[in-house]
């Protein structure tokens, strides 16, 4: 599939935090992702969610991408959190409920082509019994 995304990715950077780490948790998820030093954060921009789409499936964690991805959802845009620590570690983990002490990564992702379902099932498809369906008989 050729999909085409802007990919926009914020991190707060405190005062405890090395700041080239925290580029690190958002390079480890995002590749290729440069990620500039703002007013205390990190503000990165992205086009290509292969290696994130590829580290969901290796971690068997479709449905609860899925979760995120259409519970985040308004209009042509997706909006997700993922927790810093982890992304450090080269893990997805979506953050849920009260944000981490040192801050979440925050993930908002325009979809222009295709549409944001079919982009969703690209990233995240469909599960039965925990595999991806593929529509292969």
């Amino acid at each position: 599939m050729i999909y085409s995304v802007d990919i926009e990715i914020t991190a707060p950077v405190r005062d405890t935090e090395i700041e080239a780490r925290v580029a690190d948790a958002i390079e480890n998820v995002f590749p290729g992702a440069e990620a500039e030093s703002g007013h205390g954060e990190l503000v990165a921009e992205a086009h290509s969610v292969e290696a994130f789409s590829e580290a969901l499936h290796r971690q068997e964690i479709l449905d609860t991408a899925r979760g995120e991805f259409f519970g985040g959802r308004d209009g042509d845009t997706l909006s997700f959190s993922l927790k810093k620590q982890a992304a450090f570690q080269g893990v997805i983990n979506f953050a849920v409920g009260n944000p981490d002490e040192l801050g979440d990564i925050h993930v908002r992702i325009r979809v222009n082509d295709p549409s944001v379902e079919e982009f969703i099932d690209y990233v995240a498809p469909p599960t039965e019994d925990g595999k991806p369906i593929t529509g292969e008989t």
